[in-house]
């Protein structure tokens, strides 16, 4: 089954937020509804559509940054008032525009998310959780990990008053009375939460920051226990929390950014419609009750602009249905069940196309308006070039460029996925590093890079230029860091725009960047250890780990002991780091983890001239267990390269005719048929090969480095042993002792 919605353009407001769209409840049943929309402007309005023109009926001056719209009204009836949050204040209005609530929460950080549930208020900030009822404070939370979003419910079985806040940290809290109840680890960082509401029935739904959807089942557990919620989301293996199904295929991995649920196709079951950070509008038949019931995609649009917000209803023609959509530049426009073509057919003509009196008579009108703007932006143009050149003592003002951007560790190819937005269409991106990183390519990347020498003896690893294409707002691109390097990859942004401006971004490299964050610790490994103790307080040992390690929370475990459990994205070592005032013990399957925690927090110790004393313990067959876990890719990867090798030889021979293909063995011929998905799977990560070679010899050099010994004149050797690739031979080499 395949959905057909067709585009149309509605409005263009400022700069915009997540949670920024809400459409108010219709009074009658596929009555066109009433669109209120935000932006970083702090302007609220409210509109609706008639005769494809806009209706405004009312609209708020210019203020602080909204961050977040949500509707409420009492419980049972329509909730079509209006709550923003800007700064730590909320205000309230009725759908006519009237003010009736102004408060101020008195929160110290500012509110990034917030929900209302009758006369509940849940606010939070970035680490600050608050529940108020009746503009009265009833309870706080202080979570160490950053909030991105709260929900809060009514228990369909117990009635009890329930909240969720979704962690930057891969959890998902389950609060009550203020207290959390229960963490709930996902495998991805979530980025929302959405109420499913379906047959009276609610259904939590979470998106992640790798494309992912979730579902939460918060009745499950609940008539055992005084709160449980069982978690059981897409993507995710059976071995954690028993999630056994999967309901998304997963072939867009890009941030799901909005969630909405309607039933788009008419046949009286919701469909899921999702919003990503690519751009892309994706519809889906889903059946959250039949684990077997697998999600169905039925209709995908890219508008090549990240999505703010989407919610679905009847916006612009009375009966139809449609999803509303506003983008991050502030672009709100449709996708509808109408057809866009019923107005052909008239007595005018523009071009090639015959259209009604009322549409001509729309677009001469537009015509007209896109004049007037022409002949003032010209008026405006030379008034600024005149004061440029007074003689008084006038500036030229630099435009404010605001840039939407992520830096986020993709952990199925071990890479960073660096992703840039602008208002305005970019001219070019330079990116700059003082640490060797590789840049690699990404499909729906359009733009040309071209690479500057750089002068590596002063720390300049990296200098390349992205041009983009004409009308390109919004760029991804794809980097690979080398663990052990840290340092700061920046990225100068330069706008289409007079006068001439560019923008710094900076993203820190850390030391062991391809590490994230697990909750459960595998003890049955082989470990090699490490300890350090000296004058450091909690708070030293805490910043220097978040300096060496990603997604480690801003603030440390209120305990005796803090506790923290990491897994490689590459390789699938773990690392496991306890630490307190004066004391931090880490240890790790991998050696060169262990050497690069002791090296980079030696160098910070000495930087605060801290006195540190440090003891380590290597188990040497933990080199056969690392070895184990390279072995697949090196062995893969080198099949890979070997048949591109093949490939080449037999195109450079011009294999191609039906009698030459038939001289080939079955090997070749295999090959060549296969051709565009080997030479794909090569191009993906090109130099993979030699990135695992590197591995491997950092390993040896690490292992003998604690033993004392320095063995860079044998690398050479570990290269051929490594291009013959065998197993034992490897292991001989590592440790000739097993020889005797």
């Amino acid at each position: 089954m395949e959905l057909e919605l067709s585009r149309i353009d509605y409005t263009l407001v400022g700069i915009t937020s997540t949670n920024c769209l809400k459409l108010l409840p219709p009074s009658v049943s596929k009555e066109p509804q009433k669109v209120a929309v935000a932006d970083n402007d702090g302007i609220l309005q409210i509109f609706s559509i008639k005769k494809e023109d806009i209706q405004l009926h009312f609209k708020t001056l210019p203020g602080p940054k909204i961050s977040s719209l949500q509707l409420g009204g009492a419980i049972g009836s329509p909730t079509d008032k209006i709550f923003v949050a800007a700064e730590n204040e909320v205000k309230g209005y009725t759908k006519k525009g009237k003010l009736f609530l102004t408060f101020d929460s008195g929160m110290t950080e500012t509110v990034t998310s917030m929900f209302v549930l009758g006369n509940d208020l849940f606010l939070c900030g970035k680490h600050i959780y608050n529940h108020y009822r009746d503009c009265k404070d009833v309870g706080s939370y202080l979570c160490g990990d950053r909030i991105v979003d709260v929900i809060a419910f009514y228990a369909d079985k117990t009635r009890r008053l329930m909240s969720l806040i979704a962690c930057e940290g891969r959890m998902i809290r389950a609060l009550e009375h203020a207290r959390v109840t229960l963490s709930m680890e996902v495998e991805s960082a979530p980025t929302l939460l959405h109420i499913l509401e379906e047959d009276s029935t609610k259904t939590i739904l979470f998106g992640t920051v790798d494309g992912r959807v979730g579902i939460l089942d918060v009745e499950k557990y609940q008539s055992t226990t005084p709160v449980l919620v069982q978690i059981s989301y897409w993507f995710v293996s059976a071995r954690q929390h028993g999630f056994d199904r999967w309901l998304i295929d997963g072939s867009n991995a890009s941030t799901i950014s909005c969630l909405d649920a309607y039933d788009m196709t008419g046949n009286g079951t919701k469909n899921l419609i999702v919003g990503r950070q690519d751009g892309t509008i994706e519809a889906y038949i889903i059946n959250v009750a039949d684990k077997m019931d697998a999600s169905i995609l039925i209709y995908s649009h890219n508008c090549n602009e990240s999505v703010s917000s989407l919610q679905c209803g009847v916006v612009g023609t009375q009966g139809f249905d449609e999803i509303l959509v506003v983008t991050y530049t502030g672009r709100v426009f449709g996708l509808t069940t109408e057809a866009v073509d019923k107005n052909v057919g008239g007595d005018s003509t523009v071009g090639n196309y015959i259209f009604s009196q009322e549409t001509s008579t729309k677009i001469s009108r537009l015509k007209g308006d896109i004049e007037d703007l022409q002949v003032k932006v010209g008026k405006e143009r030379e008034k600024y070039q005149s004061s440029t050149q007074s003689f008084f003592e006038e500036l030229s003002a630099i435009p404010l460029l605001s840039i939407k951007d992520s830096f986020v560790l993709s952990k199925e190819t071990a890479t960073y996925i660096l992703t840039m937005e602008v208002p305005t269409a970019i001219d070019n991106i330079l990116l700059q590093s003082n640490v060797p990183v590789d840049l690699l390519d990404v499909e729906k990347n359009s733009a040309v890079v071209s690479y500057s020498d750089s002068d590596r003896t002063v720390g300049n690893f990296l200098l390349a230029t992205y041009r983009c294409q004409i009308n390109t707002n919004r760029l991804e691109i794809k980097i690979r860091t080398i663990e052990g390097q840290h340092g700061v990859l920046q990225a100068y942004v330069t706008p289409l725009v007079q006068p001439k401006c560019s923008r710094l971004q900076q993203y820190e490299i850390k030391p062991l960047s391809l590490h994230y964050r697990i909750y459960k610790f595998d003890e049955s490994r082989i470990f090699n250890t490490l300890t350090i103790k000296g004058t450091f307080s909690l708070a030293e040992i805490h910043t220097w780990l978040s300096q060496c390690l990603p997604e480690v929370p801003e603030k440390p475990q209120i305990s005796e002991n803090t506790e923290l459990y990491f897994e490689s994205t590459l390789l699938g070592t773990i690392l496991q780091g306890t630490y307190q005032k004066g004391e931090a013990f880490f240890k790790s399957d991998n050696v060169s983890t262990i050497s690069i925690l002791k090296e980079f927090l030696t160098k910070e110790a000495t930087k605060k001239k801290i006195k540190i004393e440090i003891s380590s313990s290597i188990n040497d067959e933990s080199i056969n267990h690392v070895i184990k876990l390279i072995e697949p890719k090196l062995v893969k990867q080198k099949m890979i390269s070997n048949n591109v090798t093949l490939l080449d030889a037999l195109n450079e021979l011009e294999v191609n005719d039906e009698e030459s293909l038939g001289c080939l063995s079955g090997k070749y011929k295999d090959l060549l048929v296969n051709e565009k998905g080997l030479r794909a799977e090569f191009q993906e990560q090109p130099d993979y090969l030699d990135r695992l070679y590197g591995i491997v010899s950092d390993l040896y050099v690490d292992y003998n480095k604690f033993k004392g010994c320095n063995v860079k004149s044998k690398l050479v050797r570990l290269r051929e042993i490594l291009d013959d690739y065998s197993y034992d031979a490897l292991i001989l080499f590592f440790r000739p002792d097993l020889a005797k």
